[in-house]
């Protein structure tokens, strides 16, 4: 049984930071990719980051690049975000998901190369 725990979600003002923890039980995420997804009022459920289990990869959509970090902690079967320089435009339903093994093709930014999600931790940035 998988299960997937978000946390470290909250009100913050813009240009504030926060950091968000994704706690993975029931697998080893050692050697599986990790995705954050995020989806505001109104739009579809988009693609943040990714950090791939082999050689450091990290690709990251291109509204966060230089603002978010998506780390981890094989140790504790965790996996990070942290968010810096925080938007209006960042207020989303925040989700990490477990990549496939395999994966079913390249697309790391496509949420149909997932299988397991969390359910969720709110981010509401405010201007």
């Amino acid at each position: 049984q998988v299960q997937v725990d978000e946390t470290g979600g909250g009100l913050v003002q813009a240009g504030g930071s926060l950091k968000l923890s994704c706690a993975v039980s029931g697998l080893t995420i050692s050697r599986t990719g990790m995705g954050w997804f995020r989806q505001g009022p109104g739009k579809e459920r988009n693609f943040v980051a990714f950090s791939g289990w082999s050689h450091g990869r990290v690709e990251y959509r291109d509204s966060v690049k230089g603002r978010f970090t998506i780390s981890r902690d094989n140790a504790k079967n965790t996996v990070y975000l942290q968010m810096n320089s925080l938007r209006p435009e960042d207020t989303a339903i925040y989700y990490c998901a477990v990549r496939k093994r395999p994966y079913v093709s390249t697309r790391y930014s496509s949420r149909n190369e997932y299988n397991f999600w969390g359910q969720g931790t709110q981010v509401t940035v405010s201007s």
